[in-house]
């Protein structure tokens, strides 16, 4: 499953740099996630980088966008290949 970045959202810069897909980007308002790029740091950590950073713990699950965890892990490979 993707995350999502609410609208609880700070905009202090943090979660951006940590992502290794290169998912989080800065919005109109606040940072947002792409769910095409977003594995939940799977492939590369054992929790999402950006979760752990947040102060305002405002990256919870995207229920639109679920995903299991092998399907995260062929997006991982997927991406990789880009």
């Amino acid at each position: 499953m993707a995350l999502l970045i609410t609208d609880e959202c700070i905009n202090c810069d943090v979660c951006e740099p940590v992502c290794p897909n290169n998912a989080i980007y800065q919005g109109e308002e606040i940072y947002e996630i792409d769910p095409d790029f977003c594995t939940e740091c799977v492939g590369h950590f054992e929790e999402p980088q950006c979760q752990t950073v947040c102060p305002v713990d405002c990256i919870p699950l995207d229920p639109n966008h679920a995903e299991s965890q092998d399907e995260l892990r062929a997006k991982y490979i997927a991406i990789q290949q880009l």
